[in-house]
């Protein structure tokens, strides 16, 4: 039973290790959605001649105007981009920098509540993994006491229940549906051409799922554990009562035989050793009471 227990506890504390790791990473990196965006070619200058628009005129006849027969998208740029919970940052087409910028700044007003309701889940998501990581690694060191081992296992599924299913998947959720309105609403020199999920947010799924992984794990032990440990208490009271009908059974036992042998013992006692009747003298006898004994008979 102990290393039955504590293989499951080693499992639920590694999925709940992983959730945690998953989730903040996912928490501080900025892939959550990646993609492409278009923006308009520069004027091309001395300093760029490339991936650019020439509207100038010709160096060697200035009367002759150049003129730029690039239509439909050849005369945008298409730049990388990647945005996470707090930031958003795409290339920079003057250099190969990126330029980021706060993705609460970015999110139309009527959705900055949402997300920061999502940022406050998200938060509380990490510290409930981190308070059921806790009690798991305690409940390893107090393996040898059953019932500081239940009573741990109990608090940490709670805990972890209540990080996956009430904070984890609401605050993906809502974060999903604020980037989708920003895509919509958005400042217009951001918004994408195409866009996908990236590793982090798959990331932010893979933390929730090995939650409810962990979840599941403890609540599955800590009812095997009180199972287990109902199972042997009736066994050892089943046990106590049979035990207790035995002594019971050989006490009253002894009695009955030592009070049937002292039983003979006085019979043996009183009768003569030679085996015949003993006259009673007629002396002795009434005949009066005879005579009233005959007669209530036969009445």
């Amino acid at each position: 039973m102990k290393t039955t227990s504590r293989c499951r506890t080693l499992l639920s504390v590694s999925l709940n290790f992983f959730a945690l790791f998953f989730s903040i990473t996912a928490f501080i990196t900025n892939y959550w959605c990646v993609g492409t965006q278009r923006v308009a070619k520069p004027k091309c200058s001395k300093l760029r001649t490339h991936q650019c628009i020439d509207y100038g005129v010709n160096e060697t006849d200035p009367n002759k105007v150049v003129y730029s027969w690039e239509t439909g998208d050849d005369r945008f740029l298409f730049r990388q981009f990647h945005t996470g919970i707090w930031f958003s940052c795409e290339e920079n087409i003057d250099d190969e920098s990126e330029r980021c910028r706060s993705f609460i700044d970015l999110a139309p007003a009527s959705e900055k509540g949402m997300l920061w309701l999502s940022l406050v889940s998200e938060m509380l998501y990490i510290v409930l993994l981190l308070v059921g990581f806790s009690l798991m690694c305690l409940e390893l060191v107090h393996s040898s006491n059953v019932i500081d081992g239940l009573k741990l296992n109990a608090f940490a599924a709670v805990f972890t229940v209540l990080s996956g299913s009430l904070l984890g998947m609401v605050a993906h959720v809502m974060y999903t549906q604020v980037f989708q309105v920003t895509v919509s609403l958005g400042p217009p020199d951001w918004r994408p051409y195409n866009w996908d999920y990236g590793w982090s947010f798959c990331m932010a799924w893979a933390s929730f799922t090995c939650c409810m992984g962990a979840s599941v794990t403890t609540l599955n032990s800590y009812t095997k554990t009180v199972i287990e440990f109902r199972h042997k208490r009736k066994t050892f009271e089943q046990s106590i009562r049979e035990e207790h009908a035995r002594e019971a059974f050989g006490y009253f036992r002894e009695r009955s035989l030592h009070s049937i042998s002292k039983s003979v013992e006085v019979y043996s006692s009183q009768t003569p050793k030679s085996g015949r009747k003993t006259p009673i003298p007629a002396d002795s006898l009434d005949l009066s009471d005879i005579a009233g004994s005959l007669g209530e008979d036969q009445c």
